[in-house]
């Protein structure tokens, strides 16, 4: 009787060590199958999401580019209504002229007297 739970014991060892030795190498292969399917997937779907990023990128920049012509139109139409009330383009540059003159406050316009020499201000201070 032990002699034949002996010899069992034995040829369940061996039929087991066979499955193992026959088993794991087919298990290594099926295991690195699924990792390789993971793997496209992931890729797929990194190159679906690139692909989403740069299509969102290219409506915004169209938006932007769509914001900016109606803007300038805007600011065409705003100019040309300003410069007709000014008397034509040229009295509309000598208005923007005059709103400059005063925005920093070191401007001097220099006014010429006889003989078309200005009066200049030699003891005026220099601003720094």
């Amino acid at each position: 009787m032990r002699l034949g739970l002996f010899v069992g014991a034995a040829v369940f060892a061996v039929v087991s060590i066979g499955a193992l030795m026959w088993g794991l190498p087919q298990y290594g292969v099926w295991q690195q199958e699924l990792a390789g399917r993971a793997e496209l997937v992931r890729a797929e779907q990194n190159r679906r999401i690139a692909v989403l990023e740069a299509q969102a990128r290219l409506e915004a920049e169209s938006l932007n580019a769509q914001a900016e012509v109606a803007r300038a139109r805007g600011v065409a139409e705003a100019n040309a209504i300003v410069a007709e009330g000014l008397g034509g383009p040229e009295g509309y540059l000598r208005y923007l002229w005059i709103q400059s003159l005063g925005e920093n406050g070191q401007d001097v316009i220099y006014i010429p007297t006889e003989a078309g020499l200005p009066i200049l201000e030699a003891s005026r201070p220099v601003a720094r």
